[in-house]
């Protein structure tokens, strides 16, 4: 589709040139591998594309497809001035060439609720590379006496979720989390944390940090399993066997592997214990699932609660409400009953 854009253009720019659309002493000239060209004002020059204003659109030209850029003495001049000036293009460009530079950029729109965020319009796909050094620093360790897991922050305020298995039985929680200071990672450890709600069926647990003096937190984007296709690549960021921040790429098995009565993403991303309750991402950057368990005996089977589960989880957190001080309250949900015995006759005992 994209070639097919490209020789319309390039179809089209005589007809422009001979209305006297285009002013061509100060325009840059694009050579095409396929021998095409265009004519008009580059905005931008990015990594991986060229745009550029034609007078009646700005195209988006992809860098593999360019051989040749010839510029005008007027965008040269014009480039000198602005890398003596350190300037940048202007922001409506920018808005335009980076459309994903962070799944919680202004720009891309956001539908909130009380604690969490998903994008109103489709983000841009990415490579694991730049979104692992993003979103890093939202993923953290959630460490117990009994053991460690992991987890990621729904919002700036410092509300996470992880599974329900990782904190199950413990009170003293600590959570570690890698904060981007001076271009460098640093860790920190919060252990005021709070359980606000938890569901055992679901394994899912809320937490929240409370210690005094907290920083805002780097969040991440809720996505959603329904676009989701299967084949398709993703990957995992957690702490498996306690090595934080480790990284692990795969794709979709199935959307449906029924497992104990409930339906969970299956992923050849490698999942292992200490990656409980870390976020499984697309390439657009959003959590679409919680990694919660694997085949013990075989590779690359991994599985991930749909985030469909986690925003049920949240949007009915009251009826999962944990209570420090009383942790058998009424809201904490019990095993159900086994079927009970058929009761002995008196005479017979």
């Amino acid at each position: 589709m994209l070639n097919r854009l490209l020789q319309l253009v390039t179809l089209t720019l005589p007809a422009l040139l001979a209305s006297g659309l285009m002013v061509l002493n100060a325009a840059d000239i694009i050579q095409l591998k396929d021998k095409a060209s265009l004519t008009g004002k580059i905005l931008a020059e990015k990594r991986d594309q060229v745009v550029v204003d034609l007078g009646y659109t700005v195209l988006l030209v992809p860098r593999n497809q360019i051989a040749k850029i010839v510029k005008s003495r007027a965008a040269e001049e014009s480039e000198g001035t602005n890398a003596n000036a350190g300037g940048e293009p202007p922001a409506e460009v920018r808005a335009a060439t980076e459309p994903s530079a962070g799944p919680a950029a202004a720009s891309v729109g956001e539908t909130k609720s009380a604690l969490f965020a998903m994008a109103s319009g489709p983000l841009v796909e990415r490579s694991v590379r730049e979104l692992a050094k993003e979103l890093g620093e939202a993923v953290v360790q959630v460490r117990t006496p009994g053991g460690l897991g992991s987890g990621f922050f729904l919002n700036e305020e410092g509300f996470l979720i992880t599974n329900f298995h990782v904190i199950e039985g413990e009170t003293q929680i600590s959570v570690e989390v890698y904060h981007q200071r001076g271009g460098q990672l640093e860790r920190k450890t919060y252990k005021q944390v709070r359980i606000i709600a938890m569901n055992k069926f679901d394994d899912l647990a809320l937490l929240k940090i409370e210690d005094p003096g907290t920083t805002r937190f780097k969040r991440v984007l809720l996505g959603q399993t329904d676009a989701l296709a299967v084949g398709e690549r993703v990957f995992a960021i957690g702490s498996p066997l306690g090595l934080e921040r480790t990284v692990t790429e795969g794709i979709i098995s199935t959307k449906t592997r029924q497992m104990q009565g409930e339906l969970y993403l299956q992923t050849t991303a490698q999942i292992n214990p200490g990656n409980s309750g870390g976020p499984l991402f697309n390439l657009r950057g959003e959590v679409i699932g919680v990694t919660n368990m694997k085949m013990t005996f075989g590779e690359g089977l991994g599985f991930a609660i749909p985030v469909e589960a986690v925003r049920y989880f949240l949007g009915h957190r009251d009826a999962f409400a944990y209570d420090n001080d009383n942790p058998s309250n009424a809201y904490r949900y019990l095993e159900p009953p086994r079927r009970m015995q058929k009761p002995v006759a008196e005479g017979n005992r």
